[in-house]
């Protein structure tokens, strides 16, 4: 196998729809002068609990602590991701979206800026779970199409379509 061909590598990353009430948290950035919306989260290190993971990503980007949450993340979506990108040959990226929910309190002590090594500041927006559609978020998950923040889905639902270079373009 040769090691520079693209999605030699698996990484996983973990995210999450935080809701409080009808909005999601997003982390919001200008690229290319294109607004884009980040669902929370990161990459799972190796060996790590993906647990852990969460809950240190949230604790990391929102100072999040998600034992504050009105209950433990639900596990909603898993996008295979094996799309190429500006920079060096990129890997295959498995994303675990899961849900969460916060009260209005615990929303107010959440960061307003998020700051990643490679793509600068972001910042913490709120907006209604299904005005979603109609923005630009990574990774591409159907919040918009849920019936309500805490709707139960059934497991057919829960593997997304995979996203390849034919059917998604880096803003």
């Amino acid at each position: 196998m040769n090691a520079e061909a693209p999605f030699h590598r698996i990484k996983i990353r973990v995210a999450a729809l935080i809701f409080s009430g009808d909005e999601i948290a997003l982390i919001k950035r200008v690229k290319n002068g294109t607004e884009q919306y980040t669902v929370p989260g990161g990459n799972v290190d190796p060996g790590e609990p993906i647990s852990t993971a969460l809950a240190r990503e949230l604790k990391e980007e929102l100072n999040l602590d998600v034992d504050q949450a009105d209950a433990a993340p639900r596990f909603t979506w898993l996008l295979d991701a094996m799309v190429s990108r500006p920079g060096s040959t990129p890997p295959r990226k498995l994303h675990m979206v899961f849900r969460l929910s916060i009260s209005d309190h615990v929303r107010e002590t959440l960061s307003p800026m998020e700051y990643d090594d490679t793509a600068g500041a972001g910042e913490l927006v709120w907006i209604r779970w299904q005005e979603a559609k109609d923005k630009a978020i990574f990774p591409p998950v159907p919040v918009a199409d849920l019936t309500t923040p805490a709707a139960d889905l059934d497991a057919g639902t829960a593997l997304l379509p995979g996203l390849t270079d034919s059917n998604y373009h880096w803003i």
